[in-house]
């Protein structure tokens, strides 16, 4: 993949196809502090000790807690909106992922950034769909924390 580290703003469909095969980023780093980790439990219900326990978490392998896998997940939109910028278009909608996978653990007070790769962008009926990478890695650790694969739908303005 090509390489660049300056936001994308593409406004077509010919210049969101331009971008396949770049890797954008990384964002800036992000903090994961016990306070997002108690908001995020608490938003979807998942109180697992892990998570929250900091006393039993610290005594446990992790030596600490950790964040929800699915926190990683869900700060793609904030993280990858800071690399792609899809506002020159009618709008945009997360239409799923094909792969998720949380290789590491992101322990409570570690920083995070985003790589995006432009995988592929195709026409479909009303619109265009996009598939990027999203490689999220932690400060100090050579594994990715998260690697998935979204896919959005972008309408164009009539």
């Amino acid at each position: 993949m090509t390489a660049t580290t300056t936001p994308a703003r593409p406004s077509t469909a010919a210049e969101l196809s331009e971008l396949v095969g770049t890797e954008l980023g990384p964002t800036p780093w992000y903090e994961i502090s016990q306070d997002r980790v108690n908001a995020f439990a608490d938003a979807t219900d998942d109180h697992q000790w892990i998570h929250l326990d900091t006393e039993r978490a610290a005594a446990s392998d992790l030596g600490g807690t950790i964040a929800h896998g699915l926190l990683s997940l869900s700060l793609g939109p904030h993280l990858s909106g800071q690399l792609l910028s899809l506002s020159g278009f009618a709008h945009s909608l997360n239409y799923g992922y094909n792969k998720v996978r949380f290789p590491a653990p992101v322990p409570v007070g570690s920083r995070v950034r985003m790589r995006l790769g432009v995988v592929s962008s195709d026409e479909v009926p009303g619109g265009i769909q996009v598939t990027m990478s999203q490689v999220l890695e932690r400060e100090g650790s050579d594994k990715p924390v998260m690697v998935a694969e979204s896919i959005a739908r972008v309408v164009a303005d009539a």
